[in-house]
């Protein structure tokens, strides 16, 4: 399944045939295999995938701190890494743990970097600003929740006002409220027309601010394009209640409708009117897409089967990764933050 996305115009990160591999103690570990990555220009990407997918081993091979076996990159229409000077004065990155002086305020650190990199100090204000840390930039940096640490290290890429920022994993080890907070700042840096790639293996978090993603697997591209044509290709989904859903599945399958069934065996009942049906009493989960409600009501009200509920859903980001993985054994990313430490920065 893909949404295809142009692959030459208007990117801000491509990628043609990536390709890692990992030496270890049982041989040769591929982290990154064949990858096409298109990431339009402007907006926030989510680059999705369960943890180990090759995620952070791609935006390492992007910034030029691990080398690729083989494949091309280009960050606007740039060569990386051979030409990554030219281009690296428009990216600013979060990959591994922020450096900062714990005993200095927020703006002494930030006036620091900015000195370094030859950055006017009036710049400070404006990036503490636009991470909503202007009231505490005279507060100790060992004072802020974690929240805080990882909006400054955002603001910290600011400095330069880069066209393209890349967050890898950058809500883990947050609380709610944090992550409310990196979530607003990151849709609000791609509404202010910058790219903003970043990764993650929370898969609703990414659904509520992302303009376009990728799904990657096993270090491949599995799909790609934008979330609405991604979660809508399929139509809406119902998920159906009925005594009897294994004679549902049928009847609704051959009237040309997608119905999936996960059920759990209750023991066996028969059922006037059904002959040539599955006629155990059985419970589970309906799922059926492509149907109007109304017509699934009528469909199994004709052959004796009687609802007792509907509920329309549309479909997420977690259902199409589970439709694309079916049979492969992946794991499919989080619905919900897990605990584990900050986002890194380099």
């Amino acid at each position: 399944m893909s949404v295809a996305v142009a692959a030459d115009e208007g990117l801000a990160v491509a990628t043609r045939g990536l390709r890692k591999t990992f030496r270890t103690l049982r041989g040769t570990r591929v982290a990154v295999h064949g990858l096409d990555l298109d990431v339009p220009a402007g907006g926030v990407h989510g680059f999705l995938g369960p943890n180990g997918s090759g995620k952070t081993t791609t935006i390492r091979m992007l910034l030029g701190l691990t080398p690729a076996d083989r494949g091309t990159m280009h960050i606007f229409g740039t060569q990386v890494p051979q030409r990554l000077p030219a281009v690296v004065g428009r990216v600013g990155a979060i990959v591994e743990s922020p450096k900062f002086f714990p005993t200095f305020t927020g703006e002494r650190n930030l006036s620091l970097l900015a000195d370094a990199i030859g950055t006017p100090r009036a710049r400070v204000g404006e990036v503490l600003d636009s991470v909503g840390l202007g009231d505490r930039g005279h507060d100790r940096f060992r004072s802020y929740s974690l929240g805080m640490k990882q909006r400054l290290a955002i603001a910290a890429t600011l400095l330069k006002s880069p066209d393209l920022l890349i967050f890898d994993e950058p809500t883990n080890g947050l609380d709610p409220a944090g992550i409310s907070e990196i979530r607003r700042t990151m849709r609000r840096l791609g509404d202010e027309g910058r790219t903003v790639l970043v990764s993650s293996h929370i898969l609703s978090e990414i659904e509520q601010i992302a303009d376009t993603v990728s799904i990657i697997g096993r270090g491949r591209v599995l799909a790609q394009g934008s979330v609405a044509g991604l979660i809508g290709g399929g139509g809406e989904t119902v998920e159906v209640g009925v005594r009897h859903p294994g004679a549902a599945v049928r009847i609704l399958r051959e009237a040309g409708f997608t119905a999936e069934w996960m059920a759990r065996p209750r023991g066996h009942d028969a059922v006037e009117g059904l002959a040539g049906y599955d006629r155990s009493e059985e419970s589970g989960r309906l799922t059926v897409t492509g149907a109007e409600p109304a017509e699934i009501t009528r469909l199994l009200g004709e052959q004796g089967l009687w609802v007792d509920r509907l509920v329309p859903s549309r479909r997420g980001l977690e259902q199409i990764f589970l439709e694309l993985t079916a049979g492969e054994g992946l794991t499919p990313p989080s619905s919900s933050p897990a605990p584990s430490g900050p986002a890194e920065q380099a």
